[in-house]
């Protein structure tokens, strides 16, 4: 899989651009972090259990209930590591922010773990806005979300295809299609050739109940999905005790095949796109912000590659500076008082 970040590294460069009507944000915006109380949660989608935690901020309550975000994360991670430091970061500027895992994931319930199936993903997102909208401190009319990496993907199908999603934010977006697929993978037999290795393995399992797990990084292994990649091999960084480290190999054909441009034209709520040239297929951000007809803005920034938005204080508070003031101006008003007969 070494060939695939050898690849990402040809296909981007280290150009900088900012563009948008948040250009002028500046490198520390003026929000004043707050007191987080976090709460351990759990909801339901496909019938199983899915655990997260709940990051609310100083001041919002039942009789002040609060904007709000679903936060979701790069492919094969968890609650714990970047969606968890971006909610822990909305919340310091005033947006109650969930982080949960995903089917599969972590610890939530699912027969069939570690699958990057973005099908599944996006019904969980859907699940966790429903989720949000029974909270007393959160204002139903006032829910977002924001996706990181892989996951914007899964974000903007679940903002273009639920209403409740108000607004949607996505930081260094992997957004593809066949095309970039193709060039990212090593073009369409290559492609093929993962596709074909995820279902023989989805065939075992049907036919033994056994899962083809491998490791999702390594700086030893060279059958992990990611070798030697930053983040996901540094202890400090990504490669912390909560995080399996695996990845199903049944995975391929759903991943591979997910194709994130149609939800463009769709998206009817307000977008902000936070990426770099000297991250991640920018190229896939370009071509899917180019297709929004909703309200739209990006913030280009210079050299921050793909990683550092996951976890480097820089990139972090100017991402999350930029998400915040998105979501405070193109959310409803918070303060909605819920009737005494209201959900918790």
């Amino acid at each position: 899989m070494t060939r695939i970040f050898q690849a990402l590294s040809r296909i981007t460069a280290a150009a900088a651009v900012v563009t948008g009507s948040l250009a002028g944000l500046s490198a520390h915006a003026t929000t004043q972090p707050a007191d987080v109380r976090v709460e351990k949660v759990s909801f339901t989608s496909g019938g199983q259990t899915l655990k997260g935690h709940l990051y609310i901020p100083a001041g919002v309550s039942r009789a002040n209930p609060g904007k709000a975000a679903v936060v979701t994360g790069a492919w094969m991670t968890i609650k714990e590591q970047m969606p968890g430091r971006y909610a822990q970061e909305l919340a310091q500027r005033g947006i109650v922010a969930l982080a949960f895992d995903f089917r599969g994931w972590g610890e939530s319930g699912g027969q069939l773990r570690a699958m990057e199936d973005p099908k599944t993903k996006t019904e969980d997102i859907r699940a966790a806005v429903a989720f949000l909208a029974t909270r007393s401190e959160v204002n139903p009319q006032a829910i977002s979300g924001l996706g990181i990496c892989a996951s914007a993907g899964y974000m903007a199908e679940a903002a273009a295809t639920t209403p409740a999603l108000k607004s949607v934010a996505l930081v260094a977006p992997w957004l593809h299609d066949r095309t970039i697929v193709n060039a990212v993978y090593g073009g369409e037999a290559s492609v093929q050739s993962l596709i074909d290795v995820a279902r023989k393995a989805q065939a075992d399992f049907k036919a033994t109940g056994k899962q083809t797990l491998v490791p999702a990084a390594s700086s030893t292994d060279k059958s992990a999905v990611m070798f030697n990649v930053p983040y996901y091999t540094e202890r400090d960084r990504g490669l912390i005790p909560q995080w399996e480290n695996q990845f199903n190999v049944g995975s391929w054909e759903a991943w591979l095949k997910f194709d994130a441009m149609p939800a463009a034209p769709k998206l009817k709520a307000p977008l902000l796109i936070v990426h770099s040239e000297a991250a991640a297929i920018p190229q896939g951000a370009k071509q899917f912000y180019a297709s929004v007809a909703a309200p739209k803005q990006q913030l280009w920034l210079d050299n921050v590659g793909q990683f550092d938005f996951y976890d480097r204080a820089p990139a972090v508070t100017r991402a999350a500076d930029a998400v915040a003031q998105h979501f405070q101006v193109s959310l409803p008003l918070a303060g909605q008082t819920r009737s005494q007969g209201s959900p918790r």
